[in-house]
């Protein structure tokens, strides 16, 4: 069942990164590798399309990001310059199941291509969420606990994700498996405070963001997996669109058992928020039910 935790198979191997100078080859080639399917999803950063590699039938994903909306490069281990989404994801992309596998990439003139893994059956957690409502304690806390796992991986890689919410993370329907995505608001971790936010503004800014325009990685991303444990377990976000965030606001939470960890992780103050490992440790997430 979708529900359960099972050993997914290896993903494709992870190709190197390259650049295919010639436009015109770079394109014929692509249409030689991959039969471009249907359109997945389109934003800010450009297009995602469904793809299948014609060397083995495996299902693709294929996101199309214009060069000119690139507004941070970085270096590959080979010392090739690329754009940090790239770089973000072969620094986690590295075999481990929660993450979305990077297969290859190819820069155009005018665009960036990115092929990327994609279960064949599979359903972002959005959408997971809004066919059932709202999740059974029990499958959020397994979903929970993968997503905590693939961020305690990206934190030691280096990587802050900075754009964690239900659209962000796909569920593979045949395994269970919830794999973290997207990381176009992706940066380097730094234990200094960040000035900068990336993101979705309605989704996880934390307060400190809202009243003081800085914000720490860590305790940041413990503000959003807070919030996206409201969504799965209500069924909706803990606060209105647009709503600003007072030191006094009053929490509407689930009864269930989960309401303790949510509300550890939209703690206003950022020194209070747990830590991974301590989320991870949290009586909920072992599924010990205190009275």
């Amino acid at each position: 069942p979708a529900t359960q935790h099972q050993r997914s198979p290896p993903p494709p191997p992870l190709l190197p990164a390259r650049r295919v100078p010639p436009a015109g080859k770079a394109q014929q080639g692509l249409k030689e590798q991959y039969r471009l399917g249907s359109l997945l999803g389109r934003g800010g950063f450009g297009s995602v399309f469904a793809a299948t590699r014609l060397s083995d039938g495996a299902p693709v994903a294929i996101k199309r990001v214009p060069r000119k909306r690139v507004r941070h490069w970085g270096e590959l281990p080979d010392s090739t310059s690329a754009p940090l989404e790239i770089v973000l994801l072969a620094k986690v992309s590295t075999g481990f199941p929660g993450v979305v596998q990077l297969l290859e990439w190819l820069e155009l003139p005018n665009d960036v291509l990115m092929v990327l893994e994609h279960p064949e059956r599979c359903q972002d957690l959005q959408h997971f969420i809004r066919a059932r409502r709202f999740l059974p304690e029990e499958v959020a806390r397994e979903l929970f606990r993968q997503v905590l796992e693939a961020v305690r991986h990206c934190t030691s890689c280096g990587v802050l994700h900075r754009d964690i919410k239900p659209e962000n993370i796909l569920v593979d329907l045949a395994t269970g498996q919830a794999k973290l995505i997207d990381f176009g608001c992706g940066t380097y971790l730094q234990d200094t405070a960040y000035n900068h936010y990336a993101g979705e503004p309605t989704q996880g800014v934390p307060p400190e963001w809202t009243h003081f325009g800085w914000y720490y990685g860590r305790p940041a991303t413990i503000w959003s997996l807070g919030v996206l444990l409201h969504q799965m377990v209500c069924g909706k976000h803990p606060f209105r669109r647009g709503q600003n965030i007072s030191w006094d606001h009053q929490l509407s939470l689930p009864q269930g058992l989960s309401q303790d960890l949510i509300r550890q992780c939209l703690s206003m103050l950022d020194s209070e928020r747990p830590s991974l490992e301590e989320l991870l440790c949290h009586p909920w997430m072992q599924d010990i039910h205190l009275p």
